[in-house]
């Protein structure tokens, strides 16, 4: 089991926003499933709890919020930004852009720049606010754990972070994507892959 220095350990929430975590949301319905199953909801909300009573540093990592003309004009959009373009994902100045309301942003949290691929760390000032905290260690969980979560991770062992994946809190669209998410690439990269309770009795 992983031990974590708490005063050089940050937690990073990634993209919690009405679109993936609400009902109504737009990306909701796809992931609903396997959030039900493993207590998505419930499990960020342990994090949370523990983690700021343990005085973890938490950082804000959010997708780009679309706005009119985004990706319309790039060389290369991804498939996943031809989605983006068609569905408006994460829009900003609406509902589904916004932060769920349980998991936004307090006093004393960082909430870095907006990534426009899937990791939090390319084009953004994720790692040098970690730096700048002297941050050696992160734990990293919300949406989704095949994309945002797995390209993260990757970036921050690639720039020699001790990454933690927390497998019951984050969610993906089918079955076999949490398994590869977790199973396959996970232990390519991450330190540690744990559930939330063994997580905060780690702490």
């Amino acid at each position: 089991m992983a031990t974590y220095p708490l005063d050089r350990t940050a937690y990073l929430l990634v993209d919690p926003y009405n679109d993936f975590l609400s009902e109504g949301g737009k990306v909701y319905p796809f992931i609903e499933a396997i959030a039900t199953e493993v207590g998505l909801l419930d499990n960020l909300r342990k994090l949370d709890r523990a983690l700021r009573a343990h005085g973890v540093a938490v950082f804000i990592v959010p997708h780009r919020r679309w706005e009119p003309g985004d990706y319309e004009d790039w060389r290369f959009p991804s498939p996943t930004h031809r989605k983006i373009m068609a569905r408006h994902n994460f829009a900003r100045g609406e509902w589904g852009g916004e932060w769920h309301p349980e998991f936004a942003p307090k006093p004393g949290d960082t909430v870095v720049q907006e990534h426009w691929g899937a990791s939090g760390f390319a084009n953004t000032d994720l790692d040098l606010r970690l730096k700048q905290k002297g941050i050696t260690h992160v734990i990293i969980a919300g949406l989704l754990a095949n994309t945002c979560i797995e390209a993260t991770g990757r970036y921050a062992t690639e720039l020699g972070y001790h990454v933690t994946l927390v497998r019951d809190a984050t969610a993906a669209m089918q079955h076999d994507m949490m398994h590869a998410a977790h199973e396959l690439n996970g232990p390519t990269y991450a330190h540690a892959i744990v559930t939330t309770g063994e997580l905060i009795a780690s702490l």
